[in-house]
């Protein structure tokens, strides 16, 4: 199994050699659910033999399919499987991601991966972080609506306050007085400026941006998701005020997180995340309406594909899942239609997509419902 992350994409599109194998089905966490799931993947590699077949002699299509087989012999790795199985391979690479959302069942043979359920799954639109904190110690979790998964922290993290301050405590403020005269016989009387909770307070601020810093210089600013704080409301006040976070979110979960189980925090998370990830989606569609009316955009296939073709389109909205067969010349943005059992033959969706990106556009895969067209697509040029 292998890291699902922007880079490891980026290393797909670049290690990519034709032909390319993409193959997407559900799968099951648990037993009796699970055993239908290597049955599926064999008849689905099947499927890739035969495209293969129509244009590779049967040892080339052997060779390609060894590591595929290998996986559907693999009973360890079965029992161990997650809502959604990606497996993609060409020669000299393959790779396997197992997701927690389920993945509509694709087989494809092309001449490049097909990635765009992939890229959906990564892209922040839907995704969010959340800060389960308490006042000496933190964890990290990440995921989408379908649920959440503890973020494994790098080092510099502190996961406790002992961590972040070592041995080291905050002493209260100490000022020396004499009452009843000075000199031998008198006795020296010692105000605190600060008692205990004042100490424990000043410690909890210290771990506080400590951990404010490290969460956002290894966490956050990498994967630029939404940061949601899950705390009780005195430990929320104080991080708020504490954090430099511009992926934090102001809204939080008012709670104490080692109350809730995963999935009541996975569910309560969602209901704070989700009035966001609406009204951006709404606010895409009104941005590319308002383009499409000056005269730059367009949800025209031919057109979009060659703007990006000439790297003129800043950002694009493509339809999960909908899917167009055909070719794309990425040097001219030209696309001939054809049959999706062509193992020549890829999504042009999909293609345009990552042209866009490398030419340094932004691509969001969303739903049917809330595409502003009804093409598959739609495209904001830049000029």
């Amino acid at each position: 199994m292998h890291p699902l992350t922007p880079e490891s994409l980026k290393e797909l599109a670049q290690l990519a050699t034709a032909p390319c194998l993409s193959l997407y089905q559900p799968t099951h966490r648990s037993h009796p659910d699970n055993r239908q799931d290597p049955i599926r993947f064999r008849k689905n590699v099947e499927t890739l033999g035969a495209s293969l077949r129509l244009v590779h002699p049967d040892a080339d299509v052997q060779a390609l399919l060894a590591p595929f087989h290998q996986l559907a012999d693999n009973e360890d790795f079965w029992n161990h499987t997650l809502d959604g199985l990606a497996v993609l391979g060409c020669a000299g690479v393959f790779r396997v991601f197992v997701l927690p959302r389920t993945l509509p069942e694709l087989v494809l043979a092309a001449d490049s991966f097909h990635t765009k359920p992939l890229r959906r799954f990564l892209q922040s639109v839907d995704r969010f972080q959340v800060l389960c904190l308490s006042r000496d110690k933190a964890s990290l979790f990440e995921g989408n609506r379908h649920g959440l998964a503890e973020v494994d922290l790098a080092a510099p993290v502190p996961r406790t306050s002992s961590e972040a301050l070592g041995d080291q405590l905050t002493e209260p403020h100490q000022t020396v007085s004499s009452r009843g005269g000075i000199g031998q016989g008198s006795s020296p009387l010692v105000h605190s400026s600060g008692g205990k909770k004042d100490e424990v307070d000043l410690d909890a601020d210290r771990y506080f941006r400590a951990l404010d810093r490290a969460i956002f210089e290894h966490c956050s600013k990498p994967g630029g998701l939404p940061l949601l704080l899950a705390a009780l409301p005195e430990h929320h006040h104080r991080f708020q005020q504490a954090s430099h976070n511009t992926f934090l979110l102001p809204e939080g979960l008012e709670i104490n997180p080692e109350a809730l189980d995963i999935h009541a925090l996975s569910q309560s998370a969602w209901d704070v995340v989700q009035p966001q990830y609406l009204a951006r989606q709404q606010a895409w569609g009104e941005d590319f309406s308002t383009a499409r009316g000056k005269g730059l955009g367009s949800d025209d296939l031919n057109e979009v594909a060659k703007a990006a073709a000439e790297g003129r389109v800043a950002s694009l909205l493509i339809e999960d899942e909908r899917q167009i067969a055909g070719r794309l010349d990425a040097g001219t943005g030209r696309v001939e239609s054809a049959e999706l059992m062509d193992p020549t033959v890829d999504d042009v969706l999909d293609d345009i997509g990552e042209l866009v990106e490398r030419m340094g556009g932004e691509v969001r895969v969303i739903g049917s419902a809330r595409m502003p067209t009804t093409t598959g697509l739609a495209a904001t040029f830049r000029h």
